[in-house]
């Protein structure tokens, strides 16, 4: 099996919530596991540390606000989600239109967006009628399991 493609299986392994795949292509077996093997040492998570510096070196008492904290509000109305991790586009191929744009009335079922995951393109359709209000998501970037793309209203 091409190393590539292992490499692609665990980012996908990764970012998804599943904590195990095995794939078998002919006599070779991949297993991707997410838990370590019984016994073996696994680092617990960390949550996200704030920056204090101490008085003596010019900082505040408050902690630095965190990303979260500082992240626009998302729009109101319907949010399409992602139903699957992959890699989003807003077209069919490079240079042709997009699906959609911002302001554009959409129907039910009308195509939004493709994304691609393992080379398989999925159209993904709008589950309601309205103006697209947000696109959330660059063209070409990676998206999660459950993450908003569109806001409809």
């Amino acid at each position: 099996m091409d190393l590539r493609k292992i490499k692609t299986l665990i980012d996908l392994v990764q970012q998804s919530g599943i904590a195990e795949l095995e794939i078998t292509e002919g006599e070779e077996k991949v297993r991707i596991s997410r838990n370590g093997a019984p016994g073996a040492f696994m680092p617990a998570p960390m949550a996200p540390a704030s920056i204090v510096l101490p008085p003596e070196l010019g900082g505040a008492a408050a902690p630095l606000p965190t990303a979260a904290a500082a992240g626009p509000a998302e729009p109101a109305g319907q949010s399409v989600k992602s139903p699957m991790v992959g890699t989003f586009y807003r077209s069919p191929s490079p240079g042709s239109p997009s699906f959609v744009e911002v302001g554009q009335t959409v129907t039910k079922g009308q195509t939004l967006c493709i994304i691609e995951a393992m080379k398989l393109l999925n159209e993904i359709e709008s589950d309601a009628a309205g103006v697209v209000k947000a696109i959330l998501v660059e063209n070409g970037q990676p998206v999660e399991y459950g993450q908003p793309l569109f806001i409809i209203e």
